[in-house]
């Protein structure tokens, strides 16, 4: 699979995502649902910092954090209840050989849009029906492409207090939209250094993804709005559909 942008596997830029996005209530929303379904193992795919891996061991789940990007994992390592969590660095085939018994595969933020290619897409989808117990649950969030939420995606040089003091100047500029791909540039300067990183993500219609569930052994059961991004997201909840092996 495609390596993790550097806004995720750059150390120096790893240590501020969550002091740029430190309103983690959308979070809520997949806690709500772990309990609602009564799981128990849980993995978080694209666990990126950790918030939520901790957040769930804190409540005493069972969890795997897996992520590509090694500098987020090492950040997630220094969080309560990190301790508790089991960290896998490497992508959904890294699950190779997990005995498949999770409840849930969870998929936060722009986890499921970060597989630009079928291919990618395929082997997350497979690994995470190989990992759960039958009747297990996949929940994941996406976009919706008709809202078109990039034209808001640009960002005008702002400059941000960090927690030792200094200051950053953070922009960002959406370069290429070229359905189903959207491409944005990110920057921030910290003292005269330029730390830059580069995202796509794929816009996938509920249909497409209804299809490739079902063509992986998913049914869905349930399609939500998103509470924190009313009208602009759906979150899925589908379900291992049959027996392991048949």
């Amino acid at each position: 699979m495609r390596e993790p942008d550097a806004a995720f596997a750059d150390p120096r830029q790893a240590v501020l995502y969550d002091v740029f996005d430190d309103d983690r209530s959308d979070l809520d929303a997949y806690v709500a649902i772990a309990r609602e379904i009564g799981a128990r193992r849980v993995i978080d795919l694209g666990c990126g910092t950790g918030s939520l891996a901790v957040r769930l061991a804190g409540d005493g789940l069972s969890v795997v954090g897996v992520d590509p990007a090694g500098a987020s994992v090492e950040v997630a390592r220094t969080k309560p209840y990190a301790d508790r969590v089991t960290w896998i660095t490497g992508d959904a085939t890294a699950l190779a050989g997990d005995p498949g018994e999770a409840d849930m595969v969870v998929m936060t933020g722009n986890v499921a849009q970060v597989f630009v290619s079928d291919a990618d897409w395929s082997a997350t989808l497979a690994a995470a029906r190989a990992a759960l117990r039958p009747g297990g649950w996949f929940v994941f969030e996406t976009r919706r492409p008709e809202v078109r939420d990039w034209e808001g995606w640009d960002v005008a040089p702002t400059t941000v207090s960090l927690p030792d003091g200094r200051t950053a100047v953070v922009s960002g500029t959406v370069t290429v939209v070229d359905l189903p791909l959207v491409t944005f540039e990110r920057s921030t300067t910290i003292d005269e250094e330029i730390l830059t990183s580069t995202s796509t993500l794929r816009f996938r219609e509920r249909d497409e993804i209804e299809r490739d569930l079902l063509a992986h052994g998913f049914a869905v059961e349930d399609v939500r709005d998103a509470p924190d991004r009313p009208g602009k997201e759906l979150v899925f909840l589908a379900r291992v559909r049959f027996e392991k092996g048949l």
